[in-house]
């Protein structure tokens, strides 16, 4: 098992994290709560994202031993271990367990390849056969704000309904797009998207697709919906 890295995806991801949640500081109050985090990776770009905003706090957790590894000792080659913590586990099964006020924000850059099973070159990045099984119970877990990656090859409408469904709003998001990395373009994932975009579960082009990081809430506090424009920016 090793560490996924992608340098133009985790500085998306960061950067888009950093804006939502200076843009909505008061709404999600998460110098209050802190947030917690759903798949740390390697951590640099929460990192960073941590170390420009003094008063966040996030709680992570990996399944990954080596990534939890490569994580610890990024945050403390960034100076903010103090305010970003790496557990190993089960997001689902830990997060909630320690008692202590209620977080309403998780954040999560989720693992979305779709593919028919897991064994792909790197499994731990494994979807689901939509690209969206974490995504969709994130959305279950009852956290009030989420925000998360979602790409246009991974059903991105159906994420959006059972967002919908469950009360969630998109307030806003930052999308950019990406081109097919070694995991997107073996054969097997590539011919799977494929299938899945001509079915209308996803766009991608011959090797690019979109991702978005959205912030969707429950919260009554931020204001707007921007569903429909996610699916147009996600080229649906």
């Amino acid at each position: 098992m090793t560490c996924f890295s992608s340098a133009d995806e985790s500085a998306h991801f960061g950067f888009s994290v950093c804006m939502l949640l200076q843009h909505y500081r008061s709404q999600l109050r998460w110098e209050e709560e802190g947030v917690v985090e759903l798949g740390t990776g390697d951590a640099t770009a929460i990192a960073d994202v941590v170390a420009s905003l003094p008063g966040l706090r996030v709680r992570s957790f990996d399944i990954s031993a080596p990534s939890v590894e490569t994580a610890r000792a990024n945050i403390a080659a960034r100076g903010v271990a103090d305010r970003y913590t790496v557990e190993l586990g089960d997001f689902f099964d830990q997060a909630d367990s320690a008692g202590g006020a209620p977080v309403s924000t998780v954040i999560s850059n989720p693992p979305y390849i779709p593919a028919p099973d897991r064994n792909i070159l790197m499994p731990e990045l494994w979807g689901g056969v939509h690209g969206n099984d974490l995504m969709l119970q994130l959305l279950k877990a009852g956290y009030d704000n989420v925000i998360a990656a979602v790409a246009s090859y991974s059903d991105p409408l159906e994420t959006v309904r059972t967002a919908g469904d469950l009360g969630y709003r998109v307030a806003n998001f930052l999308a950019m797009g990406l081109d097919f990395g070694a995991y997107s373009s073996e054969p097997k994932v590539r011919d799977h998207i494929r299938r899945m975009c001509a079915e209308g579960r996803g766009w991608a082009g011959d090797d690019e697709y979109m991702v978005a990081v959205a912030l969707f809430t429950r919260n009554p506090d931020v204001p707007g919906d921007r569903a429909d424009q996610l699916l147009r920016a996600l080229q649906l």
